[in-house]
């Protein structure tokens, strides 16, 4: 792969649950793929994003606490280009997946939540039929309707109680491990001889 595989995560204020994702995920790429991580960009957006704010105190403890360093972050607003342009919307919540595709309708069939991508990149026939993350994102978007998930949204903290917020990181740190597991599986199967 020549350019970066980018994936975009997108909340309400973007201070909380994407920036959270955003360096959950991009941990993970850099313990899976080392100097390669480079080959896949996170970002994260709100739709009503509080423009310039760093991460909320509650969520950047979580984040320290799973091994991330909050630093330097600042809350950004999604754009229709920014939605169109990415290879992977991934969104806090169903209503959320829509408001970005009211601004970004292009992005269709690249634009999940975050728990709903995580259950469909983690099905069994996934990580044999695909040969790129690209292919893998196709293929979640062909399963779409066929799949049984159980829970499309994370909940939001904002103003909740320490143990919400460790709910939220906890339910994030699992899908962006599952994430992580399937997009370097799908990068690592784009690259191996064939």
């Amino acid at each position: 792969m020549s350019e970066p595989f980018t994936i975009l995560v997108v909340c309400l204020g973007n201070v909380c649950r994407s920036p959270l994702a955003e360096h959950l995920l991009r941990m993970r790429f850099e313990q899976m793929l080392g100097d390669g991580a480079s080959a896949v960009r996170v970002r994260s957006a709100g739709v009503r994003a509080l423009v310039g704010d760093p991460m909320n105190a509650s969520s950047a403890a979580e984040l320290r606490r799973l091994g991330g360093d909050p630093a330097g972050f600042v809350a950004s607003q999604v754009t229709a280009a920014r939605a169109t342009e990415a290879d992977l919307v991934l969104t806090a919540t169903r209503e959320l997946r829509s408001r970005v595709l009211e601004e970004a309708p292009r992005a269709l069939k690249r634009t999940f939540t975050i728990r709903e991508f995580a259950a469909l990149a983690t099905d069994d026939s996934a990580q044999h039929r695909v040969s790129s993350p690209v292919d893998l994102v196709a293929q979640a978007a062909s399963w779409r309707g066929s799949a049984q998930i159980v829970e499309y949204d994370v909940p939001d903290p904002i103003g909740r109680s320490a143990e919400v917020h460790r709910e939220v990181a906890e339910m994030l740190d699992v899908d962006c491990a599952a994430i992580a597991r399937a997009v370097v599986g799908a990068i690592l199967s784009d690259v191996s001889p064939r």
